[in-house]
């Protein structure tokens, strides 16, 4: 609006707007003239009113000096309002200086307010930049959203959900930053979620699933792992652990501490050469124990007694032979579906050479976990007991479903091709627990 008005201007500009405000009619066509001058930068074109009352026709004709009577509706020119503004006693004022007194904001076009949203962005942006000016990580982050890649769509998603709130556009700048300079993998480290929530913005709570903030950090936890050729080629095999195992790649241990190995006979070694003493300990006690997953992030191999690990489904079954060997054999329980503590561990002893001996149950579903796990373990790998004589040994009465049937199509290992033949044709589960003491033998 006018800056420099003089005291008569100033008195005349507010008996303008008084004038217009008390006349209900200006306010439909000054919002009409609003939505004109958004889309065409000027005070332009026309708008329509219509289901006007007798008052409004009698407050139009008094401004506009036409006659507008029994008309429903009347179609009011950008021409026609400011010949009419020009002919009153409001004529030292312009149409669009007549609707800014009226709304009393300024006039812009859409392309004109694109042009300073994007002028503000910008300058939050190279203020963000300048600040990590000397970190790698975040600094390239910020160069990318620069440039008008990343995520830089994700942030003017989050911005316009955010009622195109500048403020709200650089704390997500400087949080994404401060995640990128703070992440546990780049000091040789994991830590719990919450725990890396409650380090970076004071709430354990923040990253938690759903929220803004957990969706950024995720974004930024891909990008680390996808730079990362930590098992290149081997998520697809357990594809629930696809995110877990981002996260860890970053250095964050998203599961809760109900994520545990359950294994005997083992030793490890921590990242920075010594033993771990606990394992230790239950290596020498010839006890089993449940180590949590933050606890095998911290190491750095992991060894058997005769260097094979004999790896069981079935937690009773497994009991039985940690208590039988005390320690003289290592084992591990899968326990179904693995989890990230145990793929983590299969990797440990992989790297140690380590020969795995894996048993499951004789059905559909226990044929697919030993096949996947025989695909992902990067050492040398044998079915310990699942040969279709085994299976017979174990089968119960138990009926398997056409459904379930179908899952044998995945099975495509030659080693278990007799024992799929075999289930097929007798319908029924085998059980671990059947056949507990051939294992012993």
């Amino acid at each position: 609006m006018k800056k420099t008005w003089s005291r008569q201007q100033e008195a005349l500009a507010a008996e303008c707007r008084k004038y217009f405000k008390e006349r209900a009619v200006f306010r439909k066509l000054f919002a009409g003239f609003r939505e004109k001058y958004a889309s065409y930068g000027s005070f332009s074109g026309t708008v329509v009113l219509r289901n006007l009352t007798g008052d409004d026709i009698e407050e139009l004709e008094g401004f506009l000096q036409k006659s507008c009577h029994g008309k429903k509706s009347v179609s009011v020119s950008a021409g026609k309002f400011e010949k009419a503004l020009a002919d009153s006693r409001f004529h030292i004022f312009s149409p669009q200086e007549v609707l800014e007194l009226y709304f009393q904001e300024e006039m812009t076009g859409k392309r004109e307010q694109e042009q300073k949203k994007q002028q503000a962005r910008a300058q939050v942006l190279a203020g963000v930049r300048g600040e990590y000016e000397g970190s790698s990580r975040a600094s390239a982050w910020l160069d990318e959203i620069l440039e008008g890649s990343g995520d830089r769509d994700w942030l003017l998603k989050k911005y316009r959900e955010a009622g195109e709130d500048t403020r709200e556009f650089e704390r997500l700048l400087k949080l994404g930053a401060e995640i990128l300079e703070r992440l546990p993998c780049y000091q040789g480290r994991a830590e719990y979620l919450a725990v890396f929530a409650a380090e970076i913005t004071g709430n354990p709570h923040a990253f938690d699933s759903g929220m803004k903030e957990g969706q950024l950090l995720y974004r930024l936890v891909q990008r680390v792992a996808g730079m990362s050729s930590a098992r290149a080629g081997q998520s697809g095999i357990f594809p629930a652990l696809k995110e877990q195992r981002q996260y860890f790649a970053a250095g964050i241990l998203k599961d809760d501490v109900s994520n545990y190995a359950m294994v005997s006979g083992i030793r490890a070694g921590k990242k920075y050469g010594s033993s771990h003493a606990g394992m230790e300990g239950f290596l020498a006690e010839g006890d089993m124990v449940q180590v949590p997953l933050s606890v095998i992030a911290g190491w750095e191999w992991a060894r058997c007694p005769d260097g094979c690990m004999y790896i069981v489904e079935n937690p009773s079954v497994y009991a039985v032979f940690a208590g039988k060997w005390r320690g003289k054999r290592a084992c591990m329980c899968m326990n179904g579906q693995p989890r990230l503590s145990s793929v983590l561990l299969l990797d440990l002893l992989a790297k140690t050479g380590t020969k795995v001996y894996y048993a499951g149950d004789l059905d559909p579903e226990g044929l697919l976990i030993a096949q996947k796990t025989g695909q992902y373990y990067k050492g040398e790998f044998h079915y310990w007991h699942m040969s279709s004589a085994d299976y017979e040994r174990s089968r119960s009465k138990e009926p398997i479903s056409e459904k379930r049937l179908k899952i044998l199509d995945k099975i495509t290992d030659e080693r278990l091709r007799e024992t799929v033949l075999k289930i097929r044709q007798e319908k029924a589960a085998g059980y671990q627990e059947n056949m507990w003491e051939v294992f012993l033998q």
